[in-house]
């Protein structure tokens, strides 16, 4: 009898979220209004000390908002790490400035403090950590070298979710920080993304950029783009926030049983400075990986992700020679098992067996 896959990945959308969608379309009020407006408000209280927020249609957008906002363009340097995901530097990139891509640490997956202050040069306008997997950066380390160096710090928070660093919430330390709320992430808008800012100033840059350089119909102070949030969306994501706490805490009772249990792979390490809140559960699998995700995969219905096999300083859209040691490794040891909160005690046993069965056969 074949068994039930289990997902990777599972977007949690309940009656609530389905009536919220509902009340908004009643409403007549699509486009960004005042559920964008209560969402900004709502995140920035539970997730970033209170900081302003200002949503965006994804996090790419928001990303690349919030460079602008900041200043960021022709002639500047943003160091940012290879092992994630290309919008990081695409983002950089489109602004006119340069990525300059900085080795990871092996045990986080994170920017390695030392790869940062040895790329900085004058032209150097900040630093972008990934808070990758749901583990913060060491915020330590890189606060005192932008310090020490007068760089700027921005947050790349998409999977990160209520993490923190020495108990300060990830999303308030940079001058910005973005969270996705793509649907595979710890919360979810439908698709979307939000931006946490420091100051007023790039707060409300980033306001008239999202909205064709207006804030008030027709008066356009400067050029901008069309990155908006619909209210639909932010009545999703308003209710997703109630949930996340739950959702976390699940994430990491699911996380701790795989440590615990798991044979003959290496389990995510947590620096004693954070608070892991389980995007992806990221174990290294030193010999053959792609052969062990796809046993667990073929033979026992385990989905699993691998991110990110292609490192972004060797994609065809930046390809640049760099020797990133700590970056090649993980992009060929990394595999991410389920630890979503709807997995049954069964799936997660089933996850299990799973694993330590096809890591004593390839022992």
């Amino acid at each position: 009898m074949m068994v039930q896959p289990i997902p990777a990945a599972k977007p949690i959308i309940g009656k609530e979220e389905r009536e919220a969608v509902d009340r908004v379309m009643q409403s007549g009020m699509l486009a960004q209004g005042p559920e964008v407006a209560a969402f900004e408000q709502e995140f920035g209280a539970a997730l970033v000390s209170g900081r302003a927020c200002v949503a965006t249609n994804s996090g790419t957008s928001g990303l690349h908002l919030g460079l602008l906002a900041a200043g960021v363009g022709p002639g500047d340097e943003v160091i940012v790490p290879s092992f994630t995901f290309a919008a990081t530097a695409n983002s950089v990139a489109l602004t006119g400035a340069t990525p300059v891509f900085a080795d990871i640490e092996p045990t986080y997956f994170c920017l390695d403090p030392a790869a940062v202050e040895a790329a900085i040069t004058e032209k150097t306008k900040a630093v972008m950590p990934v808070h990758l997997f749901g583990h913060p950066a060491n915020m330590t380390a890189l606060q005192a070298i932008a310090d020490k160096h007068g760089i700027q710090i921005y947050e790349d928070a998409a999977q990160a979710h209520g993490a923190t660093w020495n108990g300060t919430q990830v999303g308030s330390f940079g001058e910005f920080a973005m969270f996705s709320l793509y649907p595979t992430k710890n919360m979810t808008s439908g698709e979307g993304g939000m931006n946490s800012v420091a100051n007023a100033d790039i707060e409300r840059r980033m306001r008239l950029l999202r909205n064709q350089g207006m804030l008030k119909q027709y008066e356009n102070e400067l050029v901008g783009l069309n990155n908006r949030m619909t209210d639909l969306h932010a009545a999703i994501g308003r209710v997703q926030l109630t949930k996340l706490a739950g959702w976390t805490k699940q994430r990491q009772e699911n996380a701790t049983f795989l440590d615990a249990n798991l044979q003959g792979v290496a389990v995510p390490a947590v620096a004693a400075e954070a608070t892991h809140v389980y995007h992806q559960y990221t174990i290294r699998v030193t010999e053959d990986r792609d052969g062990f995700a796809n046993a667990l995969r073929s033979e026992y219905g385990v989905g699993c992700g691998v991110y990110y096999p292609i490192p972004n300083h060797r994609l065809p859209s930046f390809k640049r020679e760099l020797d990133l040691p700590e970056t090649e490794k993980a992009a060929a040891q990394v595999l991410s098992l389920p630890v979503h909160p709807s997995l049954s005690e069964e799936e997660l046993n089933r996850i299990v067996s799973a694993v330590n069965t096809v890591a004593k056969a390839g022992a």
